[in-house]
């Protein structure tokens, strides 16, 4: 049976970073689309009234998309705000009259996690608990450790089915792509196995460095930043059965059980990097050990992928931006065509940014008498300008109810499970230099016999 809708938004960090960049483009979004038509209330400990909040929406989406005066009309009438010291018992007690009676409240902790348990006590304390949805940020919890306590604490105050684990990757127009294309097509399941893929391959690419979020930066590192939510949620999306039926828990049932099954990292399985210059950056060490670059190697224990290594690779201060994903299929064994052609092996590769790109690489005859070929790629680019912004669509889903693209319990906790015993310096740190793929010994050490890794491109080509 399909949620009750909330009936308000409470978003706690009003003034903050994430409001200002994601929080208030998203609520004018969803105004303008016709699903936003609740109170919404910020919450925050800034000494503003409510009229400087609404001056700070305007100034975020003057920066981040533009003003729609008639939805940025509507949303300010909507607009709440409650000034206040998380701490003080006295801040729930006012947003509870804020609520004006609103039975189904969702509340978004736009905050550190730290004071998590905080804000839930106090919602409960002042009975805004109650058939309540509450939304949480990653990371959440920075090991397997510190993740289960926070289930915990969240758990003291909220169900799990009340729970929103927030992972804006998981919103992306790009990687539900990904999902639908690896189900909608029948021609894929014959191949999807140990039988006849070799590897598969995922490469976040960035080109830019940490971007004045040194201090941050080296609190997470590349491991805790993207490796634990993001890259192991696309091998799960890849790996991933087909679901049992259309609801939340079936989708992350299956998602769930590739995680339980992918072995934990070791020293072997992983190589760390860091940019020359990331220890000039502002807020960082100059003696830093913290990753910007990490390579790893995922082993799936299960009848379909058993023996299929999935190769992950993400980084800063490399040559492009991109995010792609190749799926490698074996070399097939012939002799008709010569030793050099059989060298070769064909891939599906996605492309998941800048653009959407969904590629076959084929070979095919060079004109002339010879058995020679090349490699052409067929592939198909997917432009839609109306796509939704993750946040719009993962606050609509949560304002619903609908648990299908956030995380649950225990698929944070197993993703914790095979990152925790690589965290910190338990490994080395190679230094390499800026534009180039990361440390060389990425290549030598993880993917020898699989490899060479495939270097996304700046611009797509322009063959067909």
């Amino acid at each position: 049976m399909p949620s009750e809708r909330s009936d308000a938004l409470v978003f706690f960090g009003a003034t903050g970073d994430l409001a200002y960049k994601k929080i208030f483009p998203s609520l004018q979004a969803m105004t303008r689309h016709g699903e936003l038509d609740m109170p919404v209330i910020g919450v925050a400990k800034a000494g503003w009234t409510v009229d400087q909040l609404r001056e700070r929406a305007r100034a975020s989406l003057t920066e981040h998309g533009g003003v729609d005066a008639a939805a940025f009309a509507k949303l300010s009438a909507r607009l709440k705000y409650v000034d206040g010291d998380y701490q003080d018992p006295a801040t729930y007690q006012k947003l509870k009259e804020q609520l004006n009676g609103a039975k189904r409240p969702l509340h978004y902790l736009a905050i550190p996690p730290s004071l998590f348990e905080t804000v839930a006590e106090g919602l409960a304390q002042a009975s805004c608990t109650e058939a309540a949805r509450v939304v949480v940020e990653k990371p959440f919890g920075r090991d397997l450790a510190s993740a289960q306590e926070l289930n915990r604490i969240l758990h003291t105050y909220f169900p799990e089915s009340a729970i929103f684990r927030i992972d804006h990757y998981l919103g992306k127009e790009p990687v539900l792509n990904l999902v639908y294309f690896r189900f909608a097509n029948p021609i894929l399941e014959p191949i999807w196995n140990r039988h006849y893929l070799d590897c598969v391959q995922i490469t976040m690419a960035e080109s830019f460095g940490v971007q004045g979020r040194g201090k941050f930066y080296e609190e997470a590192g590349a491991i805790r930043d993207v490796v634990q939510n993001h890259m192991l949620q696309l091998v799960a999306s890849i790996a991933m059965e087909p679901p049992a039926a259309r609801d939340a828990e079936s989708f992350r049932d299956e998602k769930f059980k590739v995680l339980r099954t992918i072995e934990a990292l070791s020293p072997e399985s992983i190589v760390r990097g860091q940019f020359r210059g990331y220890r000039d950056e502002a807020g960082v060490a100059k003696d830093s050990t913290v990753e910007t670059f990490a390579a790893c190697r995922f082993c799936v224990h299960n009848w379909r992928w058993a023996g299929v290594p999935f190769y992950v690779r993400v980084g800063k201060c490399l040559p492009v931006t991109s995010t792609e994903v190749r799926v490698v299929l074996k070399k097939y064994p012939q002799t008709m065509l010569g030793k050099s052609e059989t060298s070769w092996a064909n891939y599906l590769r996605f492309r998941l940014n800048p653009e959407v790109v969904l590629a076959l690489s084929t070979r095919v005859k060079v004109p002339g008498e010879q058995m020679v070929g090349e490699e052409v790629e067929l592939f198909a680019q997917h432009q839609s300008p109306d796509d939704r912004e993750p946040y719009e669509r993962l606050l609509g889903d949560a304002l619903d109810g609908d648990q299908t693209l956030f995380t649950r319990e225990d698929a944070v906790e197993a993703a914790w499970r095979i990152v925790d015993p690589v965290l910190g310096n338990s490994t080395p740190l190679h230094i390499y230099e800026p534009n180039t793929w990361g440390p060389p010994d990425a290549d030598q050490a993880l993917i020898d016999g699989h490899g060479p890794w495939f270097n996304p491109a700046a611009v797509e080509p322009k063959h067909c």
